[in-house]
């Protein structure tokens, strides 16, 4: 399979300097503000809080940063109990941040390409690395948890969201070890709810680290399975799938040159290009707790193209269904671009597909799911690592063409269905989050919040979403201007 650009449709219906305005510092950490609804009403069954991670300081000292992944996490916190809501938000107090915050400009290069002041010669043999918590955010055991692939997690208190410190997760992670921004929560496929997630070394040959914790109970946080697989190849792995039994990886067809980073001419990820005729690998990792434990990983062939997230796999007999949204390349900023005046047209867009891996011959055959741009899929959380009918993803207004994300698509997997939800022309919407109905036996009953950039107000609103059938149930328009973000997690009220 080769993923192509789509066709272009008519011209845009978006104003590139609505979608900009986005991109600001932070000024300001709120401490349990009231929120109530300027259209429709919360839900009085929504119960919990929705935590968000993101950039959220984009300058120092009249310098931009490169890349908006280069920016400090801040995490958001709205909290739902009884129709009602509070918001508060706060960075996360990283090394970095204080640092840099104390000399008023940058002390760290970012990984995305953003540089020191004084050019290359500041620049150059300066390998070290900011861990800027700005990825993903999740709750395990009494720590939230602040993200950054390349390096350990920030342990917050989930109520306050203080920064207590780094968290080397009770002594299960070495000073400076890698570990995912993408877990998956097994939801019990083995008796007790997991969380799935890894770390990865990277260079000529790299190895997965493979971890599962306790997620729910006085047992959260305990770890419950560790392995350690090497493969051959330079590992560039945002996201995995998870099955019962399988870890799924892909491997992106990529390499890296680090020299231009040593040389202190671009970030770390400006490094990496897409390998031309290479062939990228899914490795599946056998779980311990699965049928296939003990067993070596297989290696299969993948399709063409690029992957930085998955939305679900599952089994069928001697079949693993991964999907995923695919890029026809690698979407990267070069050094002399700005970020704020790219050219969508000129950028692969991620377009839904189905991979059928069939263990015992090692073919993969494909489907495209949908040829709307899309990014940021979840299914409801009970169906993760099984068959699930519905999806939910932000996707372009347009029905083909790349364009920022402004709308909310429920797909059905099984007949092709849609249901679209828009905050154009205005409006650019983040990673959805669907939250089950407490009690529910359908599948797409709750409800799917999602963060909206809200170009006509320059600040963000919280809009809930039916998650049946995608009406609109209530919009918070929040008191603070929050950048386009990265992932989010629901955690239900206890």
């Amino acid at each position: 399979m080769t993923v192509a650009p789509s066709a272009r449709a008519a011209t845009p219906g978006y104003d590139r300097a609505d979608w900009a305005s986005a991109f600001r510092n932070v000024g300001v950490e709120l401490d349990g503000v009231p929120v109530a609804a300027a259209r429709g009403e919360i839900p009085a069954e929504l119960r919990g809080t929705l935590y968000r991670n993101g950039p959220g300081r984009l300058e120092r000292g009249g310098q931009w940063v490169h890349h908006p992944f280069d920016g400090d996490g801040m995490i958001t916190a709205l909290r739902f109990d009884g129709g009602r809501a509070e918001l508060r938000n706060r960075f996360v107090r990283t090394e970095g941040w204080l640092a840099e915050e104390q000399a008023g400009r940058f002390v760290y290069r970012g990984v995305f390409g953003t540089q020191k002041p004084g050019g290359p010669v500041a620049n150059a043999f300066d390998v070290r690395l900011k861990n800027i918590a700005n990825t993903h955010v999740v709750r395990l055991g009494d720590q939230l948890l602040a993200l950054w692939e390349a390096a350990e997690p920030h342990a917050l208190d989930p109520d306050t969201l203080e920064t207590r410190g780094i968290s080397l997760l009770g002594g299960v992670l070495n000073p400076g070890e890698a570990f995912s921004a993408h877990p998956r929560f097994d939801p019990g496929h083995h008796g007790e709810p997991r969380m799935v997630t890894f770390g990865v070394k990277t260079g000529p040959r790299s190895t997965i680290r493979l971890m599962e914790f306790a997620s729910e109970g006085p047992e959260a946080g305990t770890l419950l399975s560790n392995s350690s697989h090497t493969f051959p190849g330079f590992a560039f792995l945002h996201d995995f799938a998870i099955t019962p039994n399988w870890a799924v990886f892909l491997q992106n067809a990529v390499s890296f040159n680090p020299l231009p980073f040593v040389l202190g001419q671009k970030g770390a990820a400006q490094c990496l290009k897409s390998k031309p005729g290479a062939t990228g690998k899914f490795w599946l990792i056998p779980r311990d707790c699965g049928a296939h434990a003990g067993e070596a990983p297989r290696v299969i062939d993948a399709p063409d193209g690029f992957v930085f997230h998955h939305l679900n796999a599952w089994e069928e007999g001697e079949d693993v269904v991964v999907e995923s949204v695919y890029y026809a390349d690698f979407p990267g900023i070069g050094p002399d671009q700005d970020f704020r005046a790219i050219d969508f047209n000129l950028l692969p867009e991620g377009l839904l597909e189905q991979c059928r891996i069939d263990l015992a011959s090692g073919s993969v055959s494909t489907t495209r799911m949908s040829e709307r741009c899309c990014e940021f899929g979840m299914v409801n959380p009970g169906c993760e690592g099984l068959p699930a009918r519905y999806a939910w993803m932000a996707v372009a207004e347009r029905d083909t063409g790349n364009d920022p994300l402004q709308a909310i698509k429920k797909l059905d997997l099984s007949t092709g269905e849609r249901k679209v939800w828009s905050a154009a022309p205005r409006g650019f919407v983040s990673e959805p989050v669907m939250v089950p109905r407490p009690g529910a036996t359908e599948e797409d009953s709750g409800w799917v919040l999602c963060v909206v950039w809200n170009g006509a107000r320059c600040a963000s609103d919280l809009v809930i979403l039916d998650a049946a059938d995608l009406h609109e149930l209530a919009v918070l328009e929040l008191p603070l201007a929050i950048p386009h973000g990265l992932h989010g997690s629901w955690v239900e009220a206890a």
